[in-house]
């Protein structure tokens, strides 16, 4: 320990050091959230752009108040190997206390910020089609029967943890469990009324890009904070955040170049990810010439499963099937192959003598898919005898930012007139749109 040390919690030690570096990283995670959002907006219609934001936007409170309240202590207070107790619950017993060398208080806030993103993660599979009241239900509920339990298992003291699974800041509990869900929650909603009879464009492809650099920024803190200390694993995770996915950008855009001569602004973003992706596992665990290696094979998986994608009938809408659920499965493994206990003190790869170390990988990843699908549709059913999981035709075509917000992204000339005549008098218009419509006739709001 360094000179930031002070003394806390009956003679145990934290560390200034690691404590200020953790509250950067809480912060960089949680800028991934409307970061994501933005990534996901721009790939939407205008009418939807709106809507697609607030998926992301509104799991900050629904999964951050589930996590507070319980998550936190299904997933990290002492229980079983599958699940943590509610000790927890409410907070109790976490303070300021040391964890490790940081407040407990912000390890679950760090924690926290983790819980958000994932369930913010499956919306992409969903947008433009499902009503909002029945996709808050979902990810608030989706965060504790799936997120939580999973997170027990690699980082909470669970079976997977117990027999070595290596997850160094999320491949199975953040990635692979998004990824089966959304791919769940796509087939379950049915695809869009206007998927495979007109193209569907994204409506605004900087707002992608923007979002792709921000994830990028947060995802530092993402890799880099999980080794909970401002510590040489973290130096190690913060580099290979930067190379692996420069590597998957590179191929792809190889890819992209070889296939139709053009290299896309989509493809370059969505490569980006991808490489985050699948460098998340792996971070604290592999060399930087590792990660290099990992980041550009992760690219081909994903970059076919695309192209495949689109020619069947699956509308997996932003395709976190290919980006998040395969890439991270490829993290997963290829950690199981390229893990040095020369670079993270912990455990070799298959490729460097350990061949247990990608099985033990390949387990992780079988179960979580299990895991993760059952429950998810078990959950997607039984919320559709309550409230019904799609928007009907009529309000699809209109846009979800009107029919579920009430409210434009764009709002162009006398736009607002024509929202407002979508309204009854059983059904008024918000506040903001007879707003937006006295604007629009000269009047006074």
């Amino acid at each position: 320990m360094g000179s930031g040390e002070s003394e806390a919690g009956g003679g145990a030690l934290m560390n200034a050091a690691d404590t200020a570096w953790m509250m950067v990283s809480t912060a960089l995670v949680l800028l991934m959230t409307p970061a994501l959002g933005f990534f996901y907006g721009g790939l939407v219609r205008s009418k939807n752009a709106l809507n697609t934001l607030m998926m992301s936007v509104s799991a900050l409170g629904f999964v951050g108040l589930a996590w507070v309240v319980l998550g936190y202590s299904l997933a990290f207070s002492p229980g079983t190997p599958w699940l943590g107790g509610v000790g927890r619950a409410f907070l109790q017993g976490v303070g300021l206390e040391p964890q490790g060398t940081i407040p407990h208080l912000l390890f679950m806030a760090y924690q926290a910020t983790f819980a958000i993103i994932t369930a913010a993660l499956v919306s992409g599979a969903i947008v433009e089609r499902m009503r909002f009241s029945a996709y808050l239900a979902f990810i608030t509920i989706w965060s504790l029967l799936v997120y939580s339990p999973i997170a027990h298992w690699v980082w909470g003291g669970g079976w997977l943890g117990g027999m070595g699974a290596l997850d160094f800041a999320g491949g199975t509990v953040v990635h692979i469990n998004a990824g089966v869900a959304a791919l769940v929650a796509a087939m379950i909603l049915g695809p869009r009324k206007d998927y495979a009879r007109q193209a569907i464009l994204p409506h605004n492809v900087p707002f992608t890009l923007l979002g792709a650099g921000l994830l990028w920024f947060g995802w530092f803190g993402f890799n880099g904070g999980s080794a909970l200390a401002a510590n040489a694993s973290a130096a190690l995770a913060f580099v290979n955040t930067m190379l692996a996915p420069a590597a998957t950008l590179c191929v792809w855009t190889l890819l992209d170049l070889r296939r139709t001569g053009k290299a896309t602004a989509v493809g370059a973003a969505t490569a980006i990810v991808v490489g985050l992706v699948a460098v998340t596992p792996a971070a604290g665990f592999v060399s930087p010439m590792s990660a290099i290696v990992l980041g550009g094979i992760s690219a081909l998986p994903s970059y076919f499963a695309l192209l495949w994608r689109a020619r069947t009938r699956l509308d997996d809408s932003l395709d976190v099937v290919a980006a998040h659920g395969l890439g991270g499965t490829m993290g997963a493994l290829l950690t199981g192959l390229l893990a040095q206990k020369s670079w993270n003190g912990t455990a070799d790869g298959l490729l460097f003598g350990n061949p247990k170390q990608f099985l033990v990988q390949l387990l992780a990843v079988v179960v979580t898919i299990a895991f993760s699908g059952v429950l998810t549709a078990g959950l997607l059913k039984l919320l559709s005898f309550v409230v019904p999981l799609k928007v009907a035709t009529r309000e699809e075509g209109l846009g979800l930012d009107v029919s579920q917000h009430g409210e434009e992204a764009y709002a162009r000339d006398e736009g607002a007139i024509l929202i407002l005549s979508e309204f009854t008098a059983e059904s008024p218009a918000p506040a903001g749109v007879l707003a937006g419509r006295l604007k629009a006739e000269g009047g006074r709001a």
